[in-house]
């Protein structure tokens, strides 16, 4: 199990995180900050001068979910770890990949009124350097309008705890009791386990009455995606698919969708790659679309889109097979891929 503390910078998390594995047995802190300052000595400087943050990264998120894993595997029990997190889709990336390990995640929001907020802020002195001491505050500061709008998700996403009259020991004595009493309960974000080789996966393109075709966005990863996922052993792809349209967004369908193609994906680690098969469902009409379940932990949002608006949400694998899927279903025909590229 994890505990995540999330907060505004300058929340007193890690204060907190400190006094709360004295209270939780079997603990132990784990602090992505040291993730991040392992990057920093990692990877080149003109990488990193890409991003204002280290979280922007896909590998310092990717990092943050392996070694949590490794950690838990190694030593067992609690992992504590104190984090901002004001981005849901970093959020979301990060709890999906630490669900797909089967670990549970109990999100914790510090949340002091701001004016004490930025009363902490303002009597840090951290590092005991006036300079440095001056940077880390001024950033704590710059920080409070994103936390401010991310307000609105956290706090239907966290158990919060209003810090603002309580001591680092009272915090994390409160945080300790919502977590033993099932207050803070675990998140709802399921992920299936990560495959451990090539899988076979069936997406379902299904069109809205302006041929515009419907994409989800996925809690668990980054981009938005196709209904559908992993065929089952034994199972049918274009059944499959099938199936996962009726658990993702509550829709029956009525006859077995058209193939358009087959795409084998390339192994990249972490992934392994496979087959990826692209079905056409058909048109879905007013009635149908007022029927659109959405599963909170599993997906966040869907819309009807066209193909060029597909270039902005999805990343550029699914978006080339895509192309190639809409491509088939003009022509009336069935596309063999490899890596994206049609093959002949």
């Amino acid at each position: 199990m994890i505990v995540w503390v999330n907060g505004a910078f300058g929340a007193g998390k890690s204060s907190t995180a400190r006094e709360l594995v004295d209270l939780i047995p079997n603990s132990t802190l784990y602090d992505p900050e040291a993730t991040g300052a392992g990057l920093r000595g990692l990877l080149p400087p003109k990488r990193l001068a890409e991003v204002e943050d280290y979280q922007d990264l896909p590998i310092w998120r990717r990092l943050v979910v392996d070694t949590a894993a490794a950690l838990l595997a190694e030593l067992g029990g609690v992992l504590v770890v104190p984090m901002t997190l004001l981005r849901q889709e970093y959020r979301d990336e990060i709890f999906g990949g630490l669900a797909a390990r089967r670990i549970d995640v109990r999100h914790v929001l510090l949340a002091p009124e701001e004016t004490i907020l930025r009363r902490r802020i303002d009597g840090r002195a951290d590092y005991g350097d006036p300079d440095v001491d001056a940077r880390v505050r001024e950033w704590c500061h710059g920080h409070l309008a994103p936390y401010r709008a991310a307000l609105d998700w956290l706090a239907d996403d966290a158990y919060a705890v209003d810090t603002s009259a309580l001591t680092a020991a009272e915090a994390a004595r409160s945080v300790a009791d919502a977590v033993r009493t099932g207050r803070a309960a675990p998140c709802g974000i399921v992920q299936t386990p990560e495959p451990t080789a090539e899988t076979v996966a069936a997406g379902v393109l299904l069109f809205d009455e302006r041929d515009r075709f419907l994409l989800v966005d996925p809690t668990y990863k980054p981009g938005w995606e196709f209904p559908g996922g992993v065929v089952e052993a034994g199972e049918p792809p274009a059944r499959a698919g099938m199936r996962e349209v009726a658990e993702e967004i509550g829709l029956e369908l009525d006859a077995v969708p058209r193939l358009l193609l087959v795409d084998w994906e390339r192994p990249a680690p972490p992934g392994h790659g496979g087959l990826r098969l692209l079905f056409d469902g058909g048109t879905l009409g007013p009635a149908d679309t007022r029927r659109l379940r959405l599963p909170g932990a599993e997906l966040r949002d869907w819309r009807f889109v066209t193909e060029e608006e597909a270039a902005d949400l999805l990343p550029p694998v699914r978006y080339r097979r895509l192309r190639w899927a809409l491509r088939a279903r003009e022509r009336g025909t069935v596309l063999n891929l490899e890596a994206g590229d049609p093959v002949g």
